[in-house]
């Protein structure tokens, strides 16, 4: 029986990688002081923010004058103003701290103890293990916690432990999730980094591997230490650059062998970044391959649930391999893609793999797999110390549920991006019926219609009558002017009634959008 604890009913998974955004409506003056957010909070928010060493745009603060009229808009733009640049820096948004500050009702929970409780509760079921110290804010991960610790029989030893919240995408069933934690730790791979201890329970999951001294590969490319606030480090680093040709090569294909070998296996992955690989020995080892299993949020879900074509499990993990050859290139992320247009840079061949990953037409057309990657020119000729082949061998029972999980995986995703996709169809016909430019055409329009029809009636009143006797004839050369008319007439109609359905339609589905898990939080 694992000793973490039970979640209680009706638990709320949320999905932390939702960007969230504010927009302030109004500004409030009340006689007790009791409003949503003051500028104090702000002025908290901002000095908590402070360490990622970025010039934020915060308004000065101001004593006398400060109930002006004029001010508080002026003011009220400039927070927006510094609002827009936090949610849009994908670092910080994704930050405690700014959680907090937007949807204080799902991110009140202090973390941190309620990790130190269930690692507490481990050490007094295995006392051979102790804790050194608690790794704070390491991780962009707002419900993951790390512990540096040590075995008392190998007190030079140092052991990462740590303790995860199970995420939204956990589709394996508890028993099914514990044998797949089982022959991860079985694992003995140079391109896997060991797990050397696995426990689950129905809400968390507690994790023992070994600690790296120099870091993950972000580390080594932003030339940081591991252990300070991942704010600190990565949002501003000054002395990052990527790295040598050589380099590029050997790492890219070692993660690739990486990949090759979870997907022969059945092991759906999805979170790779250069903060999930360890370099140790000239070998690049993928950390944190159990996230998939355990339902956590990829770190770029944001960025390719924009994408419909890439809608597998596979397809994400090239995605995230277009990134991180990236950010070994050229030293930083990218800021956002599909990408067309890259910095100089002298490895022409890199750029051409990037292009087949995230140009636009990729993203349009498809990822391409992981071998076809192995077999480019960048990454072919690599001489790989350790040349057998290698393979996950998966029980028949867990790897028909790992296939089971996948697919529920996949097909959540295609419906959020299904939901995403006519979200933002929707917006735009929107935007588009608003626009000046289609309010002057309409107006042109229905002005021309309302010519027509006092032209026809001034006519038809001045012609003279026509005799009984000798009829005139139907016109054959074209429509005559009545008909015209009445055609005008009915398409005007008909093109108002159009666009008052559209609108109608229009609210009933942004109504369900805004009621669905994926876009109430952000209607």
């Amino acid at each position: 029986m694992s000793f973490l604890e039970k979640p209680s009913p009706g638990r709320l998974l949320l999905d932390d990688t939702v960007p969230l955004t504010a927009v302030i409506e109004a500004s409030q003056n009340l006689q007790s002081h009791t409003v949503i957010r003051r500028y104090s909070d702000f002025d908290v928010l901002n000095s908590s923010l402070m360490v990622c060493g970025i010039s934020l745009p915060l308004p000065p603060k101001k004593l006398i004058g400060n109930m002006d009229r004029e001010f508080i808009a002026e003011r009220q733009r400039g927070l927006q103003t510094y609002l827009d640049s936090i949610t849009q820096h994908p670092l910080l948004s994704s930050s405690m701290f700014v959680k907090k500050f937007l949807d204080p009702n799902n991110y009140s929970a202090n973390y941190t103890e309620i990790a130190l409780q269930q690692v507490s509760m481990f050490f007094r079921s295995d006392p051979k293990w102790e804790v050194q110290e608690p790794l704070r804010d390491v991780g962009w991960r707002i419900r993951k916690q790390y512990f540096l610790i040590k075995n008392k029989e190998q007190p030079k030893e140092r052991y990462l432990l740590s303790w995860v919240d199970l995420g939204p995408d956990k589709f394996l069933s508890d028993k099914d999730l514990q044998s797949a934690m089982k022959l991860l730790t079985s694992l003995s791979t140079p391109y896997l980094c060991p797990l050397l201890f696995s426990s689950t329970s129905e809400s968390s999951a507690l994790l023992i591997r070994p600690f790296n001294e120099r870091g993950s590969l972000r580390d080594h490319i932003c030339k940081v230490k591991p252990r300070e606030s991942y704010l600190k480090k990565y949002c501003n680093p000054k002395k990052s650059q990527g790295l040598e040709l050589q380099h590029i090569k050997l790492y890219g294909r070692q993660i690739l062998e990486g990949l090759k070998l979870l997907h022969d296996g059945g092991v759906f992955f999805g979170h790779l970044h250069a903060s999930n690989v360890i370099v140790d020995d000239g070998v690049c080892r993928l950390m944190d391959v159990e996230n998939g299993m355990l339902g956590v949020p990829s770190a770029l879900r944001p960025a390719f649930t924009q994408l419909r074509k890439i809608n597998s499990t596979e397809s994400i993990d090239v995605f995230c391999f277009g990134h991180l050859l990236y950010e070994m290139t050229y030293g930083r992320p990218p800021d956002s893609v599909p990408i067309d247009q890259y910095p100089a840079v002298p490895y022409t061949a890199v750029v051409s793999v990037l292009q087949s990953i995230l140009s636009t037409e990729a993203c349009k057309s498809g990822m391409p797999t992981v071998s076809e990657l192995m077999q480019t020119p960048l990454f072919s000729d690599v001489h790989l110390q350790h040349s057998e082949k290698l393979q996950i061998k998966v029980p028949s029972r867990l790897k028909e549920a790992l296939k089971t999980a996948k697919e529920s995986l996949e097909k959540r995703l295609q419906e959020e991006q299904r939901v995403l996709h006519q979200h933002r169809r929707l917006t735009r016909a929107q935007s588009h019926h608003g626009s000046e430019e289609e309010k002057k055409r309409r107006k042109i329009l229905a002005r021309k219609v309302g010519n027509a029809v006092v032209h026809t009636q001034s006519s038809g009143a001045s012609s003279p009558p026509t005799c009984p006797s000798s009829p005139t004839p139907p016109s054959t050369t074209g429509t005559p002017v009545c008909l015209s008319v009445s055609l005008s007439l009915c398409l005007s109609v008909c093109l108002s009634v159009c666009l008052s359905v559209c609108l109608s339609l229009f609210g009933k589905v942004s109504d369900r959008l805004c009621s669905s898990p994926l876009l109430a939080r952000t209607c």
